[in-house]
């Protein structure tokens, strides 16, 4: 029996349930403007045939963030956020903006290509913001901001993605959603989730190092330009003149633009490995992990033969061991937080998180 079970970490990886409210609320504003709009019928296609690229973006966050994964509810938080909040702002500065836009293909161009990158990455940008206040705890570091970057950006991905197959199958049919499918689906699941991992990710450097209030708002704002140029550029591409532009530049930028993204999120994880090794370091100076145990715990080929011979015990204790896993990786991650000085209660998270982590090192080597 772990006998820390009643010894909990400080406040600041949850969700305030005011805040689950208010979400409840927006969401039933939102659901209810989608089918009006849409009808019954085409809401529910276009909410089943989102869950696709929901479903591949979010397996992506998956493995980016396995080791030490986010608390489950600020992760749906951010979801949430995207997909209903995000949303329902944007649809109030559409409705707003509307009688300034021009029409014909001037004012599409300004909607598309101006107004919603502006708008859909400072609404989803908010979200993000709103995370580092109430889980000022559960954002340490680059890789935690690309994660609830990309699910705010999956979530509001999710229900625009409602709308515009509801929209094509109103107008074409069931025939017409193949290519708008394939496009919005296959091609470009990520678009969202990269254009707001920009802003995560500035805002989880500014939390490495230290920053915190006010000091945060001009990294935000350095990557929400990130996010809205490479927004712009992506709505951009659709108004090219010529037939097979929009391929020919989705080959030679758009597709170079998401593997840099995935090269990206790769030294992100290298240079979290070692800033992980080098936290648990200290603990193994101090006697509480052996070198042979931070090796294991804090890189890719140790992880793996961690879980192998965990699966070899009597038993199979490999979820012991990724528990040890993930709780060894936040203990890091909490760590490196106190030494920069912007959580002062770390502290109290670091006992809580050795305690948890020796009772699980017990529980995995017992007999």
């Amino acid at each position: 029996m772990n006998v820390f079970a009643n010894v909990t970490m400080k406040p600041g990886r949850h969700v305030p349930w005011w805040i689950w409210v208010i979400l409840g609320f927006v969401l039933l504003l939102v659901g209810a403007y989608f089918t009006a709009g849409l009808g019954q019928g085409a809401s529910t296609l276009g909410f089943i045939m989102a869950l696709v690229p929901l479903a591949i973006v979010i397996t992506g966050v998956h493995l980016i963030d396995r080791w030490e994964p986010e608390p489950l509810r600020m992760m749906i938080f951010a979801l949430g956020w995207g997909a209903i909040v995000s949303i329902a702002l944007t649809l109030l500065v559409v409705m707003a903006t509307d009688p300034m836009v021009p029409r014909g293909y001037d004012g599409l161009f300004i909607s598309s290509v101006i107004r919603a990158p502006i708008v859909e990455e400072i609404a989803k940008g908010l979200g993000l913001l709103l995370i580092m206040v109430i889980g000022k705890r559960a954002l340490d570091g680059p890789v935690d901001g690309v994660v609830y970057g990309a699910l705010v950006g999956a979530g509001f991905a999710f229900t625009e993605n409602i709308q515009y197959f509801g929209v094509q199958f109103i107008s074409g049919g069931a025939e017409s959603l193949g290519p708008i499918f394939f496009m919005r689906g296959i091609m470009s699941p990520f678009c969202h989730a990269m254009f707001t991992a920009c802003t995560g990710y500035a805002l989880g450097l500014a939390a490495r190092k230290g920053r915190k209030g006010g000091a945060v708002l001009p990294s935000f704002f350095v990557g929400l330009l990130a996010a809205i140029a490479l927004h712009a550029l992506w709505n951009g591409s659709t108004f090219l003149p010529g037939e097979g532009t929009f391929f020919l530049l989705y080959a030679v930028i758009q597709f170079p633009l998401f593997i840099t993204f995935i090269l990206v999120i790769r030294w992100l994880k290298i240079e979290e490995a070692r800033l992980t090794r080098a936290r648990l370091g200290d603990y193994a100076m101090a006697g509480w992990f052996t070198p042979q145990e931070v090796e294991m715990l804090a890189t890719k080929p140790g992880r793996a033969s961690a879980m192998h011979w965990a699966r070899s015990l009597p038993g199979d204790r490999a979820k012991v061991m990724k528990q040890f896993i993930a709780d060894a990786n936040e203990l890091a991650a909490t760590r490196q937080r106190a030494i920069s000085g912007r959580d002062p209660q770390a502290g109290i998270d670091e006992h809580v998180l050795l305690q948890r982590t020796m009772a699980t090192r017990n529980q995995l080597l017992a007999r």
